[in-house]
């Protein structure tokens, strides 16, 4: 059957995979990849063989799509994976499933793992409203005024960092917005996940190394609507 599947796999601990995201990944005759690599990893780890694998990723996302519109045409079934969590989600997989869509053929969710969805889990955050940012523009001029802007709107938002700018990101929310509090993940679901909360300074104070991934929820300075109503 013509289907694109997107498929969500591990953020770090290899368990989080779904059944559903196994059965799908078994019966499908094609598995696409932001990484090939990194995908036969996982599928060596779920015992998954012989299957044919494509790269689709960032750089060639739009030609990729071509190709797997003709797979589907032929009556193949695709699932997309990227390296980590949810595709489409500050990964490649947008265009993908737009062209596929566009095809006239089913695109089909197999939700799983989330860092966003993770980290807002354990944030305490009660009110019903967040942004979702992903990564900063790595541009400083770009990422300070982008940083001013959610700061200014007083909701919580979470943003994506890598090891090399956590320290910088940390230190302009700590001059923009020095009451403002936070939780900060790193290595979330691995051997060495933890979960650091406090004003940007103290956050920074903790912050003993920059190695990993980072997923950061910058909370408001006050109760929301939704939570003073939820508390009623």
């Amino acid at each position: 059957m013509s289907i694109l599947y997107i498929v969500a796999t591990p953020i770090g601990n290899m368990s989080d995979i779904t059944l559903r995201a196994i059965e799908t990944l078994k019966s499908v005759d094609t598995i696409a990849c932001e990484d090939t690599r990194h995908t036969s990893i996982l599928l060596n780890h779920l015992g998954i063989q012989g299957k044919n694998l494509i790269a689709c990723h960032a750089r060639n996302e739009e030609n990729s799509a071509n190709g797997i519109v003709k797979l589907l045409s032929e009556g193949r079934s695709v699932a997309y994976c990227s390296d980590a969590g949810t595709p489409g989600v500050s990964d490649p997989g947008s265009r993908l499933v737009r062209a596929v869509r566009e095809a006239g053929f089913r695109v089909v969710p197999i939700p799983g793992a989330s860092a966003s969805v993770s980290l807002i889990s354990v944030s305490g955050l009660a009110g019903k409203t967040f942004t979702f940012e992903g990564f900063l523009s790595p541009k400083s001029g770009r990422r300070q005024k982008r940083l001013s802007q959610l700061l200014e709107r007083d909701e919580a938002f979470i943003i994506y960092e890598s090891p090399f700018r956590i320290r910088k990101t940390l230190t302009e929310i700590m001059n923009l917005a020095p009451e403002r509090n936070m939780v900060l993940g790193r290595e979330m679901t691995k051997t060495f996940e933890e979960f650091l909360c406090g004003t940007a300074e103290e956050v920074l104070s903790q912050l003993k190394t920059e190695k990993g991934e980072f997923a950061l929820c910058v909370l408001p300075t006050h109760r929301t609507k939704e939570e003073n109503e939820d508390a009623d």
